[in-house]
C-alpha cells in the first residue's frame, strides 16, 4: 500500500486512494495476458525500457518510481548521483528522472557527468525539483536535462510530459 508522503513535493497533491484508482490496477482485477505471438503494450513502449530515479528523499524517489512503473518502465533508484552514476556505468537506461538539490553532489553536477558517459548523450533526463525560479530551468537545460518540472508535480502532467520524451 501507498502511504501519502509528508514530503513537500507531493504534499497536497496526491493521496493512496487517488493513487490507487487513478494509476495503479484496481485489486482483485487481473490484467488479461497477452495471446501468443502478441506484445503486450504500456503506453508507447515497445519492448523493455529501463528508468533510473534520483532523489535523497525517499518519499519522493518512492513516488516517482510508481509514477515511472505505471509509464511503462522498469525503475531502479538511487539516493545519491555518485550512486546513480555508478549505477548509469553499469546499466543502459532509457530515461533519467533527478532532482537538483541533493547533497556533496547536486543535479546539475549529475546530469553533466551523464552526459559525458557513452550511450547518455542523448537519453532523456527531466529535472524534478523544488527549484522554482525562471533561471532554474535555464540551469537545468545548460547541465542536460531535456526538462525541468518544479514540486509539487502533478501526476497527469508529468505521465503526458513522460510519454512526449
Amino acid at each position: 500500500m501507498i502511504h501519502q508522503s509528508s514530503s513537500a513535493a507531493f504534499r497536497n497533491s496526491w493521496n493512496p486512494i487517488q493513487l490507487s484508482s487513478q494509476f495503479l490496477p484496481s485489486q482483485g482485477r487481473q490484467t488479461p495476458s497477452p495471446s501468443a505471438g502478441e506484445e503486450q503494450s504500456i503506453g508507447k513502449s515497445e519492448g523493455h525500457r529501463l528508468a533510473l530515479v534520483v532523489d535523497d528523499v525517499s518519499d519522493v524517489t518512492e513516488m516517482l518510481s510508481v509514477l515511472m512503473t505505471h509509464a511503462g518502465y522498469e525503475v531502479t533508484t538511487a539516493a545519491s548521483a555518485q550512486d546513480a552514476i555508478a549505477l548509469a556505468r553499469e546499466n543502459q537506461f532509457d530515461m533519467i528522472i533527478s532532482d537538483i538539490g541533493m547533497p556533496e553532489m547536486n543535479g546539475y553536477e549529475l546530469a553533466r557527468a551523464l552526459r559525458s558517459l557513452p550511450g547518455y548523450e542523448t537519453i532523456p533526463m527531466v529535472a524534478v525539483t523544488g527549484y522554482s525560479m525562471f533561471d532554474d530551468r535555464n540551469r537545468s537545460m545548460s547541465a542536460g536535462f531535456n526538462e525541468h518540472v518544479t514540486k509539487p508535480i502533478d501526476p497527469r502532467a508529468f505521465l503526458n510530459l513522460i510519454e512526449q520524451l
